[in-house]
């Protein structure tokens, strides 16, 4: 089978995600920058079509995950157009996990590019990478609490592997921004770099990959992610089963008008 036959070459075009693939670096950009690219359920789903194929092609040897415009991405959709046209929650959830799952067990580096805020799902995104460059203009934030729900996406394995379980819980339950500078002081990710200088400081570092040993690369990141995310997979299926039922509760529904409507929400722990 041909890399044609099995890789980036089949994929189909997904409104809002731009892919690419020039001189062995695949570009995954999320393109939705009215919204801060937030993510539908076709873009999660082309997100893990991507990094799937991406590991059967043999012409990837980086990718590069990014958002288009000032920020990388701010989460599941939340617009009343975004929430109507969603489908039901455990099939976004599923499309999520399904894309950290790919992110983590391709076996190229991953980059994660994050000029401005990562929010939500998109933490999770961001840190399933293997390197996470952020711009000092970055801050990473868990708003998930904010609408009544809990961290998804593999967020309650991956921040905690990063940071350990206080830091993690901080995250989740304060729902506060995180600057990028204080990010990389607490380990959260690889490195900040001035926003002036911010893309050919990315440039340099995935050149450098690009011109590394891949077989060295992947059992490197075979090695780490077992030693290090041993409960991703049963953190997967417990942030399922717990968000699966706060979709349908009173306060989710709420916290999302509220957001709708730019106000405080009223919850009533129902």
């Amino acid at each position: 089978m041909t890399a044609i036959d099995s890789g980036i070459d089949t994929l189909a075009p997904v409104d809002g995600l731009a892919v690419s693939l020039a001189d062995g670096v695949l570009s995954v950009t999320i393109d939705r920058p009215d919204s801060l690219n937030s993510l539908t359920l076709p873009v999660f789903e082309g997100l893990a079509d991507a990094m799937e194929q991406a590991a059967h092609d043999p012409r990837v040897k980086v990718v590069r995950l990014g958002g288009s415009g000032r920020g990388f991405c701010s989460g599941a959709g939340m617009s009343a157009d975004d929430v109507a046209g969603a489908g039901p929650g455990d099939e976004l959830i599923l499309a999520a996990n399904r894309v950290v799952r790919a992110i983590t067990a391709l076996p190229r580096p991953v980059v994660a590019v994050i000029q401005g805020p990562a929010a939500g799902v998109g933490v999770s995104l961001a840190l399933a990478c293997d390197l996470v460059l952020a711009s000092d203009t970055a801050f990473f934030m868990l708003a998930f609490t904010k609408i009544g729900l809990m961290p998804d996406g593999g967020a309650s394995a991956l921040i905690a592997a990063a940071i350990g379980r206080i830091g993690a819980m901080r995250m989740a339950l304060l729902a506060e921004r995180l600057p990028a500078a204080d990010a990389l002081a607490h380990g959260l990710i690889s490195a900040v770099y001035p926003a002036d200088e911010f893309e050919a400081k990315v440039d340099k570092v995935v050149s450098g990959l690009l011109n590394g040993p891949a077989v060295a690369f992947a059992r490197t990141k075979h090695a780490i992610n077992a030693a290090t995310l041993t409960e991703l997979e049963r953190a997967l299926q417990r942030e399922l089963e717990g968000q699966s039922v706060l979709l349908n509760s009173h306060d989710f529904r709420e916290g999302a008008r509220a957001f709708q409507d730019r106000r405080k929400p009223a919850f009533t722990d129902s």
